[in-house]
């Protein structure tokens, strides 16, 4: 199993204990009555609020270090090995090639490739994440 698929195991089997919270779609109007159409949201099976997750988990450890932006935090956080060769792994999987192995702009950098890759999997990342 990839690093990627364990962190997103880790991260979409909890998605029962943070659902997200329903975004309706922008009213718009029927072209043949005029009238407002009702808002929907259409989740998907894997859609996921990644942020209330992983808030959830680091409230019920205590605080969770810095997870919104340090791989070795997030990893630690979802009890996954944060060691340098799984990091070294999981760079060669999503393919970062920022900054030496285990230097902090390879660590942001990994953060970055894994938030973006939730995000194209069904999770809602939020932007302080993202960033």
């Amino acid at each position: 199993m990839s690093i990627f698929s364990k962190i997103k195991d880790a991260i979409f089997g909890r998605k029962a204990e943070a659902r997200p919270a329903p975004q309706p779609v922008p009213q718009s109007t029927d072209a043949t009555t005029s009238a407002p159409t009702a808002p929907t949201f259409n989740p998907t099976p894997e859609t996921v609020d990644v942020g209330a997750v992983l808030a959830n988990l680091a409230q019920a450890k205590g605080g969770g270090g810095n997870y919104k932006t340090s791989i070795v935090d997030l990893l630690k956080l979802l009890d996954l090995d944060s060691s340098l060769a799984e990091r070294k792994e999981l760079a060669a999987e999503l393919n970062v090639n920022a900054g030496d192995p285990g230097s902090a702009e390879q660590n942001i950098a990994l953060h970055r490739a894994v938030m973006q890759k939730l995000a194209e999997n069904g999770g809602i990342v939020p932007a302080d994440m993202r960033d």
